[in-house]
C-alpha cells in the first residue's frame, strides 16, 4: 500500500445520492428542497429567493441536534432532514491516508424534524469498519417520492421509506459482488437515481458500475472492470441526442447507455492515488472533469451523436474533493491547497486567485471550499465551518460577509476540519460536523 502526505479520504468526504422529489401531494409545501448531494439537479444551485444579502454578526441558529461522525451531508425534503453517522464502540479511528482504521460501532440514518431538529425515526445496523479516516458514512441520502436511499462507507446500501424509515430493500455491496475489502477512503459515490433506477459504483470485476432496479433492488445489469473503482459518483447528461452516464473509476472516463451498460466513448483519466472524486460538470457541449496533480481534463461533445474529443487536458483547476461550479463560460472552484479561482473554461487560464477561502488567509495542503450559487451571489463553505456570502465575476471576488456555523470537528494534517457539504432548504443552511446538525435562518 502506498502512502503519501495527500489526505485523501476526505475528500471523498462527503459525501450524498440522487433526484429527489416531494412526498406526495399531501405533504405541506415547503419553500425548496435539498433532495441530494449538491441540490435538486446536482449543480451546486440553490434557487430559493429572500435570502439574505448580508450577514448578522452573529448566525441565528434555529436548533441544534446531537449525532455522531460522519462525513455526508444532509438532505432536506418538505419538513424532513435526512442524515447519516457511525456510533464508534470501538477502535481508533485517528487519520492516516495510508493506513486502515479497524472499528466496531453502529451506521445510522436519522429523520430529524427540519422545524425543530427533534429525532423522528432512525435505522440503525452494526458496522464493523476498516477503512482510513473512519469517522463514519461518505454519501449523502437521496430522497426520492417517499424512499430515501443512503450508502454506508462499508458499502451497505439502503432503500428505506420517507414516513417510517422502514426497510424496502437492503444490500450488502461487499457481499454480494465478492469484494475483499471497501476501498480505502470507504464507499463514497453518492449513487443516482434516473428513472426508475439507481445507478452506483459497487468496484470489482465487471461490476464497476452497477444499475439497479429502484423499487426492487433488483439488478438490471453491470458494466467495466478496474483495480480501483475510485470514489466518483454517477453522474447522467443528456448530450448528442442521448442520456449518458458518466462513469469515472480510477483509470478512465466512460460514458456509457444508461438503459444497457454499453459503452460510448472512455478517455484515460489516471488521477493520482487512485483519487477519481469530483463528478463531472457539463456547461454547453463541454464537459469538465477535475482532479488533483494535473489531471483534469475539458472535453467537447458531439452535438448529433455519443461521442467527445478532447479540447485540453493537465490546465485549470486541481482540486481535492471540491466540486467547481461552471458559470457564463468560466470555472470557480477551490484548488488543492484552498486558493479559490475563477478559470477560463475553453483555454484553461487562470482569471484570479483569491485565499478568502483559506482558514487565516493561508494556504493548506488539501483544504476544502464548496460552492453554492444563489442568484448573483454565492455561498461558500470553508473547512474550519465558516459560511462566506460574495459576489464573483471574471472580473474579481467580493466578499459580503461571513458567519460562523459549526467548529470544525476531524482531523487531518495536525489541524481540525469540517469537510461536509451543507444543505440549503427552507430559507435555511443545515450543516452538520461529528458532533451536531445545526439549522441556521438565511431567510432576509
Amino acid at each position: 500500500m502506498r502512502t503519501h502526505q495527500l489526505n485523501p479520504l476526505a475528500y471523498i468526504a462527503v459525501a450524498s445520492l440522487c433526484f429527489g422529489f416531494v412526498l406526495s401531494s399531501s405533504t405541506p409545501v415547503w419553500a425548496d428542497d435539498w433532495s441530494q448531494w449538491l441540490g435538486n439537479n446536482r449543480d451546486s444551485v440553490w434557487s430559493e429567493t429572500g435570502i439574505v444579502d448580508e450577514f448578522p454578526k452573529e448566525a441565528k441558529v434555529l436548533w441544534k441536534t446531537p449525532i455522531a461522525g460522519g462525513y455526508a451531508g444532509p438532505a432536506v425534503v418538505g419538513n424532513r432532514v435526512f442524515v447519516t453517522d457511525y456510533v464508534k464502540s470501538k477502535g481508533d479511528n485517528r487519520p492516516n491516508p495510508g493506513r486502515r482504521s479497524k472499528l466496531k460501532g453502529t451506521e445510522r440514518v436519522l429523520c430529524l424534524d427540519a422545524t425543530t431538529g427533534k429525532v423522528i425515526w432512525k435505522h440503525e445496523y452494526p458496522c464493523d469498519y476498516s477503512i482510513s479516516y473512519a469517522f463514519g458514512p461518505r454519501a449523502t441520502p437521496t430522497v426520492d417520492g417517499n424512499h430515501v436511499y443512503t450508502l454506508g462507507a462499508e458499502g451497505h446500501l439502503n432503500c428505506l421509506t420517507v414516513d417510517k424509515g422502514e426497510v424496502v430493500w437492503a444490500k450488502d455491496l461487499k457481499e454480494e459482488y465478492d469484494l475483499e475489502e471497501a476501498p480505502m477512503w470507504g464507499f463514497a459515490a453518492h449513487p443516482l437515481i434516473h428513472g426508475d433506477m439507481l445507478y452506483c459504483l459497487v468496484g470489482g470485476k465487471g461490476s464497476v458500475a452497477v444499475a439497479f432496479d429502484k423499487t426492487s433492488g433488483t439488478e438490471k445489469w453491470r458494466a467495466l472492470s478496474a483495480k480501483d473503482q475510485g470514489y466518483c459518483p454517477p453522474t447522467m447528461i443528456n448530450a448528442g441526442g442521448v442520456d449518458q452516464l458518466l462513469i469515472w473509476h480510477a483509470k478512465s472516463l466512460n460514458s456509457l447507455n444508461p438503459a444497457t451498460g454499453e459503452v460510448y466513448w472512455s478517455f484515460d483519466l489516471n488521477p493520482a492515488y487512485e483519487m477519481s472524486i469530483i463528478a463531472p460538470v457539463k456547461h454547453g457541449d463541454y464537459l469538465l472533469t477535475t482532479a488533483l496533480q494535473g489531471e483534469s481534463l475539458l472535453l467537447k461533445l458531439d452535438a448529433d451523436k455519443p461521442t467527445a474529443k478532447e479540447v485540453w487536458r493537465n490546465r485549470g483547476i486541481h482540486p481535492d474533493h471540491n466540486p467547481p461550479i461552471i458559470v457564463d463560460g468560466h470555472i470557480y472552484g477551490v484548488d488543492v491547497k484552498g486558493q479559490l479561482r475563477c478559470i477560463e473554461l475553453l483555454s484553461g487560464e487562470r482569471v484570479w486567485e483569491s485565499l478568502a477561502t483559506t482558514a487565516n488567509g493561508r494556504p493548506l495542503s488539501s483544504t476544502t471550499g464548496f460552492i453554492v450559487k444563489n442568484g448573483d451571489k454565492y455561498f461558500l463553505v470553508n473547512e474550519v465551518g465558516e459560511l462566506i456570502l460574495a459576489k464573483m465575476s471574471p472580473a474579481g471576488f467580493e466578499e459580503l460577509g461571513r458567519t460562523k456555523m459549526l467548529d470544525p470537528t476531524s482531523s487531518t494534517s495536525g489541524r481540525k476540519v469540517v469537510w461536509s457539504h451543507p444543505a440549503f432548504a427552507n430559507k435555511c443552511v443545515f450543516a452538520r460536523n461529528d458532533k451536531e446538525i445545526v439549522c441556521i435562518s438565511l431567510a432576509k
